[in-house]
């Protein structure tokens, strides 16, 4: 790709060792996404291979922020075509936060993200304490008649001491690039021997942490992650000499401290992500740019800025992940096609195909695009396929994925092999693919979305995360959402039990569960994905229950998580049936679990503030929808009419 302009772009080198990193080239280039101040000074190195630049003078206090302005005439710098083996660079020496405080290259900077204090704390907890043990002062001040005001207010301020310690672990999660937070790590368990990956951020799970700070009013680190993440996204990525397609997301990335120029008395940090190369399994993320658009437009409205969105550079960062999402192949189906462990469940657990979580995330990625997407003639075509993508695809999932007793019936009636345009059993669903604890498990009232549909396959399994979003973008219709929220509280002992949520039920067993997930040790039956509880899945739970003006739902369950998260020191996951054990394999203090906590519990206090998050279906789709349904969605589908034409 060509560069307009050496100022203000990043240079594009080659022939360095794989084993090398590229340091990005800036002259005299502030990056929009550092926090630096107007007055620093920047200088450049030059060698026969690298240009760098690195800063002469510290950060002067209280000064103002530097805002991107994109450059006429050249290259957005987020997507000049960087090799994947060679990171971001940034170096990072002695500077001074906004606070004043100075901080060495390589540590963490302390800084308030919530504005609480640690007076306010102690006094809460001196509290605390004198009313465990007031029964004695409440006895000689005549309030002996009011025990049950006593215990509100002691589980008021435990449940306030709760909050304190989650945002005060969510802080210490920080990852911070060049002195400026850039995501969370997705835990921080000083006591687990093994971290594998989970010192790095992910896009996924830094979700629901962006949401939570943005519920705070701390917007910076949404910002800097959504910018950085995007610069990720252009670079080449390579396995065994084979590249995805270019809008392709990370599902994580770790910020490194090297030696800089191999001289151990100088760092530098970099940024390096991981596509799924090194991840197990080697998968490819496909929910990462369907979440990193959700993010994007929760900021906008959270935040009312909207020129982070309308940059040149984030508009094509949009259309990238678009296009690789509508690109045509063979399918016959509107849903994406993946394959199995792409999103949340990312090991073997039988969802290859047309996910539900992947289809609900898709169509809410398209209803964010399409808002915040800048009208021009250059996107006229993709706003079109996206339109019309948006209209099949919540027909079929709403007239295909939908089960409830009546549907369940239907099926097991199926006549099979029917080759017809108008045939009833379009996809060849044999009846005695029915699993025998569905019919006695599924309640009078209430239904869901099933997992997958294939040809001659349909998932019966209820995924959690694919159904609550389902709700939260549109994708079922409003009478299907109240009754996938009355099938949760119908089936609370299966689904909540002692810690919501189950991630999916049932658990796959025996014979199955070997076939299925290859005898995966860690998904065991009633464990991880197999199964599991995550108490991550309680913000999803509360922005649907929140939608549909049934925001008890989602505070019986937070209340059940409150009994125990905290004493468990915020596990990854629950085992067993009713989610009596910590997580054979679950990391204690992980991120996405407090953060879910969290936005619970800021939207449950808040909840007008489900609207950056929500998706409202508009007019137009309800239309063409209700056109669907009236014509009969079984109706004759012979073949075109071929008009007659006459030679004369």
């Amino acid at each position: 790709m060509a560069m307009a302009s050496p100022a203000g772009c990043l240079h594009t080198l080659s022939g360095v060792p794989h084993s090398l990193h590229y340091r990005l080239s800036f002259l005299n280039y502030v990056s929009p996404v550092f926090a630096f101040s107007r007055d620093a000074n920047y200088g450049q190195i030059r060698d026969s291979k690298h240009m760098h630049w690195y800063k002469t003078s510290t950060m002067l206090k209280h000064q103002p922020r530097v805002h991107s302005i994109p450059s006429v005439g050249c290259t957005p710098w987020g997507y000049s075509k960087l090799i994947r083996s060679h990171s971001l660079i940034c170096k990072c020496q002695r500077t001074e936060s906004n606070s004043g405080s100075s901080v060495e290259s390589g540590t963490k900077s302390e800084v308030s993200l919530n504005g609480m204090n640690g007076q306010s704390t102690v006094e809460e907890s001196e509290a605390v304490q004198k009313l465990k043990n007031g029964n004695e002062d409440l006895a000689s001040s005549g309030m002996c008649g009011q025990p049950e005001a006593t215990r509100e207010k002691v589980q008021k301020i435990s449940s306030k001491s709760m909050e304190d310690e989650a945002w005060d672990l969510m802080r210490d999660s920080v990852a911070y690039y060049c002195n400026n937070p850039i995501g969370t790590i997705a835990a921080n368990d000083p006591s687990c021997p093994s971290i594998l990956n989970y010192d790095q951020v992910f896009i996924r799970d830094f979700v629901p942490s962006g949401i939570a700070f943005l519920l705070k009013g701390e917007y910076d680190i949404v910002r800097n992650f959504i910018l950085h993440t995007l610069q990720l996204q252009s670079w080449e990525k390579t396995m065994d000499s084979y590249s995805p397609g270019q809008g392709l997301m990370p599902a994580s990335f770790k910020v490194r401290t090297v030696p800089l120029n191999g001289d151990n008395s100088a760092t530098e940090e970099i940024l390096d992500p991981d596509f799924g190369e090194a991840a197990i399994g080697r998968v490819a993320p496909v929910d990462s740019g369907l979440w990193w658009i959700i993010l994007l437009r929760a900021y906008g409205k959270c935040s009312g800025d909207l020129s982070v969105q309308e940059r040149v550079d984030v508009q094509t960062g949009i259309k990238m992940i678009l296009k690789l999402c509508l690109a045509d192949g063979f399918d016959m189906f509107p849903t994406l096609l993946v394959t199995d462990g792409s999103c949340m469940i990312d090991r073997r657990m039988g969802i290859h195909g047309h996910p539900l979580e992947i289809q609900s995330l898709f169509y809410s990625a398209l209803l964010c695009a399409r808002e915040m997407l800048t009208p021009e003639d250059a996107s006229a075509d993709l706003i079109q396929a996206l339109n019309n993508r948006l209209i099949a695809l919540s027909f079929h999932i709403r007239e295909y994925y939908w089960i409830d007793m009546r549907k369940l019936n239907e099926i097991y009636r199926y006549t099979t092999e029917e080759y017809s345009y108008d045939a009833v059993n379009k996809f060849n669903i044999y009846p005695d693919q029915i699993p025998p604890w569905l019919a006695g498990w599924m309640p009078n009232k209430g239904g869901y979305l099933i997992g997958n549909l294939q040809p001659a396959h349909m998932d019966f399994r209820f995924f959690s995360l694919g159904n609550l979003w389902s709700i939260v973008s549109s994708l079922a219709t409003v009478d299907q959402s109240h009754a996938i929220l009355d099938l949760i509280e119908a089936k609370w002992a299966d689904l909540v039990a002692d810690m919501p949520f189950k991630i999916c039920y049932p658990a796959l067993e025996g014979q199955e569960w070997r076939i299925v997930t290859g005898s995966d040790p860690k998904n065991t039956p009633w464990s991880y994905h197999n199964g599991g509880s995550w108490p991550t899945l309680l913000w999803q739970l509360t922005v649907a229950c929140i939608k549909m003006n049934r925001p008890e739902i989602a505070e019986n369950a937070v209340r059940m998580a409150e009994r125990r998260i905290s004493q468990d020191k915020w596990p990854e996951y629950y085992d067993t049936k009713r989610a009596r054990f910590i997580g054979k394999q679950a990391h204690l203090f992980q991120t996405w679990s407090i953060a879910g906590y969290l936005v619970s519990k800021l939207l449950l206090s808040n909840p007008s503030a489900v609207r950056i998050l929500a998706n409202e279906e508009d007019a137009d789709l309800v239309n063409a929808f209700s056109c669907m349904i009236s014509s009969n969605p079984r109706r004759k589908r012979g073949r075109p009419a071929v008009e007659k034409r006459f030679i004369v």
